[in-house]
């Protein structure tokens, strides 16, 4: 914000002074044909090679203006781009880290559900489960199962 309104003073400067050239130590101010000095038209009283070189310099100075103005808009541009371009480069980063985060939550979900099942298998191949315990673990495998599912639903969105 601060940059944009340095550019737009410089901008109101240059249109301010732009007329004015400083040729041989004075100052001369060229509207249309004429030129004039502290206000007075003293184009009669120059040489025509120094009415040329006041315009000449004058002219310079008017293209230096315009070769500034677009290296700035140049700079905002890039600028723009810039920013552009880190946004997307943000958005990338935050979409990757989502999807390693799916991961990570898919594979502990698969994890916990299988180790949850083998302990039961063993549990029941021992015997040591009574039918409360059963119905417990088949719940708890159940709730599992669903966070699996779950998780894999987010992975496959992501």
């Amino acid at each position: 914000m601060k940059f944009l309104i340095v550019i737009l003073l410089m901008c109101f400067s240059f249109i301010l002074n732009a007329q004015e050239v400083n040729f041989n130590g004075t100052i001369y101010t060229v509207k249309g044909s004429s030129i004039l000095t502290e206000g007075v038209d003293v184009t009669s009283k120059l040489s025509v090679e120094e009415q040329e070189q006041i315009k000449e310099a004058f002219n310079k100075k008017k293209t230096l203006e315009k070769t500034s103005e677009k290296k700035e808009k140049q700079i905002k541009k890039a600028e723009k781009k810039q920013k552009l371009a880190e946004k997307k480069q943000r958005k990338a980063e935050k979409a990757l880290k989502q999807k390693q985060k799916a991961q990570s939550n898919f594979d502990k979900s698969a994890k916990k559900h299988m180790q949850s099942i083998e302990k039961y298998e063993r549990l029941k191949k021992k015997g040591k489960l009574s039918p409360e315990d059963e119905a417990k673990w088949l719940k708890k495998i159940e709730k599992l199962k669903e966070a699996h599912e779950k998780a894999e639903k987010k992975l496959k969105r992501v």
